[in-house]
């Protein structure tokens, strides 16, 4: 008799058990992940932390810093427009329409693309007037800002809705 409650009990416990661990967690409304996005006040205060540290990265002389309200205004500016990018790529992650889906990222290439066109055409004048070490710490700091992050991001987002598993 002994026997038979422990396995009975055993029995239930292991089949218990394997019923929590096949329950889905509840979905969000939407049926989105539980993660932190950053805001639009997020982006624009990051952006300018990096414009920031990229300004006391160069140690600019006064006559250098008359350039550098446009290379600063650059950075916002695509800052502001990968944060546009981020909430229509998430707005449209949500269809399952791939031809819009690759639309919507060729426009978010030449959006990008003109962007760096205008921080290129920005910084231009402040490179010229840089020293050889300002300009080697000006090619460092800007490749860390790069724009290679914002790829890896839609790479996860497409991941994630094609059921494979972000990493």
């Amino acid at each position: 008799m002994l026997k038979t409650v422990l396995a009975g009990t055993t029995a239930l416990m292991i089949a218990g058990s394997a019923l929590a661990f096949a329950q889905q967690p509840a979905a969000n409304p939407g049926g989105e992940r539980d993660h932190w996005r950053p805001s639009q006040a997020d982006l624009a205060a990051f952006a300018d932390a990096r414009a920031a540290g990229l300004k006391a990265g160069l140690q600019l002389t006064p006559d250098q810093e008359k350039n550098w309200p446009a290379v600063e205004q650059a950075i916002r500016d695509m800052a502001k427009a990968r944060g546009d990018r981020a909430a229509e790529r998430h707005d449209a992650a949500r269809s399952a329409d791939p031809i819009a889906r690759l639309r919507l990222r060729a426009d978010a290439m030449t959006d990008r693309a003109a962007g760096l066109k205008k921080l290129a055409d920005a910084a231009q004048p402040l490179y010229q007037s840089l020293s050889e070490d300002q300009k080697h710490r000006f090619a460092f700091l800007l490749r860390s800002m790069g724009p290679h992050r914002e790829h890896v991001a839609e790479w996860r987002e497409h991941r994630s809705h094609e059921g494979g598993a972000p990493k």
